[in-house]
């Protein structure tokens, strides 16, 4: 391959995919470039050589992939373990592809909080590969943000400890850049924003190495309080103040400027910047006119700096406080932004489409994006028919999407759902039992065991893969599980009972079927179950068990109303599930908390920057401000070991154990309740979560003692 690499100007760059996904001693690829145009990739494979041209290099990485998936049935996934290690490429017809839509996207600010913020080199070598070879083109780039703002504000005239404080810690800068809080959790160390400065410019040189032309954050009118005082305005996010500049004032228009001449110097640029001045937070005046100024300050900056800037801005205000921003308003602001200095995102598209309620935002560009999870939440939960029928008529629209995308608050997590939507940008799928779910389920697992999978999987499809409505929203009601133990229910038990119905919406026998296919096909092959298989066995398992969970608390709450006590073995049962279901995710380093917390840790250049790592990675996935703030605690709700088996379980023994006085006497045992809770929340905070006990079995001989233990009867 290496006379083709010379000659194809991302020919080296996928030629080291090719080696990281296929091994260092794959078979022979020869690449070629096609004449420019549409995205677009060609694919033959004769006596072993396997030809491969495209438009670019994103191109040819889908190429190279659907390859691997139609003819080999081999995809690569966050699970998949690599190298796939195929010896001879089969031969295959000339194949040639266009891509449907032209832009795709990736990432979301809070993906930087949720999953990433711990991420190394390698971490990011193996997201940027799974992003090429998905066809990713237009990926949110954060790492390194951090040096830009020193940059820009020590130039504006504030000393670097100032901007260190401002900035917080690195589990909260995806909030600070967005204009959310500023200062907390922190300061951040030099060193950390030395280190991410390096791994953001390698980030950012291998995105573009495959032609993709990432996007860099931008002002949103957020600025340290000491750079203008009594010049600023103050706002409130989830009990965090900040301070906002007026957009008449010319000093935004200058930190604008700056901070974006900071970040070419320091990152260079692709021209796109990502701004979100009321992401979750009205603007500080009511007026009409308002969002308008604001918009034409942040322009004004960017294009001094950058003539080519285009504002990436996110339509999530407009759903998230609708309230607020009735159709004049967003009317008004959009029309203050020339066309072709905008790309919208409308970030819960297939939940609740602002495109629709804004005649596809009145002709500015756009993306169709799928959210998903919000918290990076972990729950198996979607819906993949009622996701793709909402693309589609998106598609169909007068005025289509110029992209689709991928928004989650966290990613690694329901990857049957993400890879959906983006194998749609090259391939349309109606019919998603039909045209889609098989080749998934044969690429995922292999030939070998895609017929007992498909089974199952499409028992999965119109089960928790089925289900209507943004259930994976904090707001709703997620199940038991990660929720805040109260003694809400004993005053009206109907509403918890007619909230854990509203999740099943299905047949539970299907689920359980479905869980036992699973089952039954690992045991058939034991050596599966190290990749995907293995994954999905604690998925299944997950979904199976907590709505077991929330039977086995509405049992609880009815045995205490009827008989004024606490059935001691109903208790024993319900504690049980959460140590069964903490042995199983402890089997699976990626759902485990300990993991999460040694990649913090492994970051630290002395003890003082150790801790604040670790409490930053604590924080965030639990109480996320302080232990007794009642903003946004439990809002990531991870299903993990060390968090089920440790911190959730011991929250919800501490409400049993005060379920008979709480009959009796409900505003006292509340009282008492929340005070042990917030207690609780404080000891994990400096302690963590204890060590996970040795798992007795691996995770199929696990997924088969839990199954026989809680599966439905037959």
């Amino acid at each position: 391959m290496a006379d083709d690499v010379a000659q194809v100007p991302w020919g080296t760059t996928v030629a080291g995919l090719a080696r990281r996904v296929l091994g260092e001693d794959h078979p022979p690829i020869a690449l070629g470039e096609l004449a420019p145009g549409e995205r677009s990739f060609e694919y033959r494979a004769d006596d072993g050589t396997l030809t491969l041209r495209a438009t670019d290099g994103v191109a040819a990485a889908v190429g190279l992939h659907t390859y691997l998936r139609r003819v080999c049935s081999a995809a690569v996934s966050w699970d998949t373990p690599l190298p796939l290690g195929i010896a001879r490429f089969p031969d295959a017809p000339p194949t040639r592809s266009t891509a449907r839509i032209a832009q795709t996207y990736h990432l979301n600010f809070c993906t930087y909080g949720y999953t990433s913020t711990y991420w190394d080199r390698a971490d990011w070598e193996r997201e940027i590969d799974w992003m090429a070879l998905h066809g990713v083109t237009a990926p949110l780039s954060l790492v390194g943000h951090e040096a830009v703002l020193r940059d820009a504000y020590t130039r504006l005239g504030l000393d670097e400890d100032t901007v260190r404080t401002f900035l917080g810690g690195p589990s909260y800068l995806p909030w600070q850049y967005m204009g959310n809080l500023d200062g907390f959790a922190g300061p951040l160390t030099t060193r950390w924003i030395d280190t991410h400065l390096e791994l953001g410019r390698w980030i950012l040189e291998r995105q573009r190495a495959f032609g993709m032309r990432p996007i860099l954050p931008a002002f949103t009118g957020h600025v340290p309080p000491q750079l203008a005082p009594e010049r600023t305005t103050p706002r409130t996010w989830h009990g965090f103040v900040t301070e906002v500049l007026s957009p008449t004032d010319p000093l935004y228009a200058r930190v604008a400027e700056q901070i974006t001449r900071s970040q070419a110097a320091l990152l260079g640029t692709d021209h796109r910047y990502a701004a979100d001045p009321f992401i979750e937070m009205p603007p500080v005046e009511a007026d009409l006119s308002y969002p308008g100024a604001v918009a034409d300050a942040t322009l004004e900056g960017l294009t001094a700096a950058d003539p080519d800037a285009v504002w990436v801005l996110q339509a999530w205000p407009f759903s998230y406080q609708r309230d607020f921003w009735t159709d004049d308003r967003v009317t008004a602001f959009l029309d203050a932004i020339p066309d072709e200095r905008l790309l919208v995102l409308d970030l819960w598209a297939e939940a609740d489409p602002q495109w629709e309620r804004f005649d596809a935002f009145a002709g500015k560009p756009w993306m169709w994006c799928a959210l998903l999870n919000f918290g990076g939440r972990t729950d198996p939960v979607g819906d993949l028919q009622g996701a793709t029928d909402a693309l589609n008529r998106a598609r169909n629209a007068p005025t289509a999407p110029t992209g689709l995308g991928l928004a989650m608050e966290g990613t690694h997590n329901n990857p049957a759902f993400f890879e959906l939507i983006l194998d749609q940008a090259w391939t349309r799928v109606d019919d998603v039992g039909g045209d889609w779910l098989p080749g998934f389920v044969r690429e995922r697992y292999g030939p070998d065991h895609a017929p007992a999978l498909l089974r199952a999987w499409q028992r999965l499809n119109t089960t928790i893969y089925r289900t209507p409505g943004p259930l994976v929203f904090p707001e709703r009601f997620n199940g038991v599980l990660t929720a805040r133990p109260d003694y809400r229910d004993l005053a009206e038990p109907q509403r918890l009972r007619a909230q854990a119905e509203e999740l099943v919406g299905y047949d539970p026998a299907e689920l359980h079927r479905a869980w036992e296919e699973m089952v039954d096909a690992a045991e058939a092959d034991p050596g599966s179950a190290r990749g995907p298989l293995g994954h999905d066995l604690v998925d299944v398992a997950t979904a199976a068990l907590a709505r077991v969970a929330d039977r086995a608390y509405l049992s609880l709450v009815d045995g205490v109303l009827r008989e004024g006590t606490v059935d001691a073995g109903a208790t024993e049962r319900f504690l049980a599930l959460f140590d069964d279901l903490d042995a199983l995710l402890a089997t699976r380093p990626e759902y485990t908390f300990r993991r999460w917390e040694e990649k913090a840790a492994s970051w630290a250049g002395d003890a003082d920057e150790r801790a604040m790592l670790v409490d930053n990675a604590r924080r965030l996935l639990t109480v996320w401000d302080s232990h007794d703030s009642p903003f946004l605690n439990d809002y990531a709700g991870r299903v993990w070991s060390g968090l089920v088996g440790g911190y959730y379980r011991d929250r919800w023994r501490m409400w049993v154990q005060g379920l008979e006085r709480a009959a009796a006497a409900p505003e006292e045992a509340a009282a008492r309740l929340d005070r042990r809770l917030d207690e609780r929340a404080r000891v994990f905070l400096a302690e963590g979560a204890p060590d996970p006990e040795p798992a007795d079995g691996d995770v199929v001989s696990l997924s088969r003692t839990l199954l026989e233990r809680y599966g439905l009867p037959r």
